[in-house]
């Protein structure tokens, strides 16, 4: 069971769950944040809640493929983890030492094997985006990547309520330069997106078994294609949840990437005009158009 938010023909949203794939009912919520805050009030599952919602409704006459989805869920907050990955650890150490992969002792093969992750704020609600909606360049940066990811759908307890495809932008120049620069490397306006849907919890048989790929086409022409499996993550989501919560206050809604284990070649970097599209099968696929940010002083949020 999934649950996505689209566009009706008047133009107003409507938050809808998907049945067996293509099965599409209508849900009395206006956003999934509400059907967290409902099963937290019965002390039920979404599922449930989203079960008895639809309970003998008749679904609606429309083609999941045909309709223009929407942010499933408006986050306060989405954050992410770094280095789970031994190829996003290697990847972080060409950035900051001159093309080696591997340094004896680098802050990235420190963080890899220590107790504790990185975990750090990727994103706000206005600095989010959904599917079909554009990402954006940063003016200062020549090289540029998308940074696919599983996203934990959470709920203020920490509990893991959803599963949603993420796509964490990321500055590999700016970071490569000085980590202390990260969240200049992360975080700008349309840096973060994720959907098309949230697949509820309890409907993933096996969370560490999901297959992600990524796919950018530029002109038409496919410029970069990879895959890999959740099973690579050196983490468990529990314990990256634990530590995100650690003296810490998160909100009904809060998504946690997961980190990346799909990384463009180091020659690779975006250019306005490429779409990204990031795959997992039991969820859907992200797709956004790149665009460059408009010089100001000052990006609006809209």
């Amino acid at each position: 069971m999934k649950v996505i938010k689209f566009r009706k023909d008047d133009g107003t949203p409507q938050l809808a769950a998907v049945k067996n794939e293509t099965v599409v009912y209508p849900l009395p919520y206006k956003d999934f944040l509400e059907v967290i805050q409902k099963s937290e009030e019965q002390e039920v599952s979404c599922l449930a809640i989203v079960e008895e919602a639809i309970g003998q409704l008749e679904a609606l006459p429309v083609d999941v493929a045909d309709l223009s989805l929407l942010l499933p869920l408006e986050a306060d907050e989405v954050w992410a983890s770094g280095v789970t990955y031994l190829k996003s650890k290697n990847a972080r150490n060409y950035e900051a030492y001159d093309g080696k992969e591997e340094v004896e002792d680098s802050y990235y093969d420190k963080v890899y094997d220590a107790d504790r992750p990185e975990i750090f704020l990727k994103s706000t609600s206005k600095r989010t985006i959904g599917p079909e909606k554009p990402v954006y360049l940063r003016n200062d940066s020549n090289w540029q990547i998308p940074e696919p990811e599983l996203g934990l759908v959470l709920n203020k307890q920490g509990d893991i309520v959803g599963y949603t495809v993420g796509n964490d932008m990321s500055s590999r120049d700016i970071e490569g330069e000085n980590p202390l620069y990260l969240p200049q490397a992360k975080i700008w306006k349309h840096s973060c997106s994720f959907g098309p849907a949230i697949r509820l919890a309890e409907t993933v048989e096996d969370a560490y078994d999901l297959m992600i790929t990524c796919k950018i086409t530029r002109n038409g022409k496919k410029v970069f294609e990879d895959s890999a499996s959740t099973s690579q993550l050196k983490r468990r989501y529990d314990e990256l949840v634990e530590y995100l919560m650690r003296d810490n206050v998160i909100f009904d809604g809060t998504v946690l990437f997961t980190g990346t284990c799909i990384i463009p070649p180091n020659e690779f970097t975006l250019q306005e005009g490429d779409l990204i599209e990031i795959t997992i099968p039991e969820i859907g696929t992200l797709s956004n158009p790149v665009e460059k940010l408009e010089v100001t002083k000052q990006a609006t949020l809209s």
